[in-house]
C-alpha cells in the first residue's frame, strides 16, 4: 500500500475501510476496501478526518488486514460455529446452536501473546444459545508480514482454538431425594421442582425419581437402581452437609462412584458433590445438591450442569480454579463481577 493525499486520490483503490461515527447514531464503514474514489468523496473524506489515505500498492510479502483475519478465523472456527464476512478488518463467530463454549487456553493465550494479533472471546465454558457471538478476531495494523501470520498458525497448532460443544439430547435424568421427613411425608419435597425447572431450561425433563430415607444402604440402592436403569445424570438432593446424619455423599460413595470432589470454593455450593460412575460402556455423572441450589438463584450447579448436558468431564483441578471468582454468583449466565448479561 502507498500513502497519498486524499485530494490528489480521485481514481484510486481504497485499500481499506473507512469508518464514520457520529455519536448516538452510527459507527459503520463509509467506504469500503476496493471503492474508487470519486471526485465527490474527497470532501466526505476530508470530514472523516482523512487528509491522507491508503491506496493498492501490492507488496507479496504483506498481508491485507482482511486476510490475515481470515487466517485467525481458520485457527479458531470449529464444529458450529459461524464466520461472518470481514468487515473494517474483523471477523465474528456465531453459534450455530446452544451448547457450552471452550477455549483452548494455553494456544490461545500463546497466539494474543504474539504482537498485532487480537483475538476476543466469551468466558470459558459459558453457556450459549444459538445466535450468540462467540469470538471476534483481528490484526491491528492494516496490513501485516505474511511471515507474522505463519509465526500465528505454528504457534495456534493444528487444532482449533475453539469449541462449542451441543447439548446432548433425549439425556436421562434421575433424581433421588434425601431425607426421612421427606420420605415420611412430614413436610412436602420443594427440592425436586427447583431442579425440574432448571432442567426445563435445557429442554430435558426428570425420567426416573425415587425417595430415600437417611439411611445410607437405602439411599445407596436408590442410586444403584437409577444407574441400572440407564440414567446418563443422576442428581442427589438432602443429606450432602456435615451433620452426622447427613449421609449422602457415604451413600453415593458406596454405589461405587468415582467422587471428583466433595466441597467446592464457590459460594453458594460449599457442599457440591461431583462424580463419575461407569455403567455399561457409557460414564453417568452424578452430583451431590447441598440447600442452597434450592435457594439460591445461581450456585455451583448451575456452573457444572451445562458441562454435564455436554458430555464434558469435569476435573477437580478446575474445581479448585473455581475459587477465582467464586464469590460471585449472581447470574446463572457466568461467574464474574462484570457480566454483560446481567439486567
Amino acid at each position: 500500500m502507498k500513502e497519498i493525499r486524499t485530494v490528489d486520490a480521485v481514481g484510486q483503490v481504497l485499500c481499506h475501510d473507512i469508518t464514520q461515527i457520529v455519536r448516538g447514531v452510527t459507527k459503520n464503514a463509509r467506504f469500503r476496501k476496493g471503492h474508487v474514489i470519486q471526485e465527490e468523496d474527497v470532501p466526505v473524506l476530508l470530514s472523516l478526518g482523512k487528509d491522507h489515505i491508503y491506496v493498492w500498492d501490492e507488496d507479496a510479502t504483506e498481508m491485507h488486514e482482511n486476510e490475515a483475519a481470515d487466517v485467525l478465523r481458520e485457527l479458531c472456527q470449529n464444529e458450529h460455529m459461524t464466520a461472518t464476512a470481514p468487515k473494517e478488518g474483523k471477523i465474528e463467530l456465531i453459534a450455530d446452536c446452544d451448547g457450552v463454549f471452550q477455549v483452548a487456553e494455553d494456544r490461545f493465550d500463546a497466539v494474543n501473546e504474539l504482537e498485532d494479533v487480537t483475538i476476543a472471546t466469551l468466558a470459558q465454558n459459558m453457556p450459549v444459545k444459538k445466535g450468540m457471538k462467540l469470538a471476534g478476531m483481528r490484526v491491528t495494523p492494516l496490513f501485516i508480514a505474511r511471515e507474522k501470520m505463519e509465526e500465528v498458525r505454528r504457534t495456534a497448532g493444528t487444532e482449533p482454538l475453539l469449541r462449542l460443544l451441543p447439548y446432548r439430547k433425549d439425556l436421562k435424568v434421575g433424581v433421588v431425594t434425601t431425607g426421612t421427613e421427606v420420605f415420611l411425608g412430614r413436610i412436602e419435597d420443594t427440592f425436586t421442582p427447583v431442579i425440574a425447572a432448571k432442567l426445563k431450561k435445557f429442554g430435558l425433563t426428570i425420567a426416573e425419581h425415587r425417595l430415600s430415607d437417611d439411611v445410607t444402604e437405602h439411599t445407596k440402592a436408590a442410586i444403584e437402581e437409577l444407574l441400572d436403569l440407564g440414567m446418563d445424570i443422576i442428581l442427589c438432593t438432602g443429606g450432602m452437609s456435615v451433620d452426622p446424619d447427613d449421609r449422602t455423599p457415604a451413600a453415593i460413595r458406596d454405589a461405587g462412584v468415582d467422587i471428583v470432589t466433595y466441597g467446592a470454593p464457590v459460594l453458594p455450593g460449599a457442599m457440591f458433590l461431583l462424580g463419575y460412575s461407569a455403567r455399561g460402556g457409557r460414564e453417568v455423572t452424578v452430583m451431590g445438591l447441598p440447600g442452597c441450589v434450592m435457594f439460591d438463584k445461581a450456585t455451583i450447579f448451575d456452573m457444572i450442569l451445562p458441562r454435564a448436558i455436554a458430555g464434558d468431564r469435569v476435573t477437580r483441578k478446575e474445581i479448585r480454579h473455581f475459587g477465582i471468582g467464586g464469590l460471585c454468583m449472581r447470574c446463572e449466565v457466568c461467574r464474574y463481577p462484570i457480566c454483560p448479561f446481567q439486567k
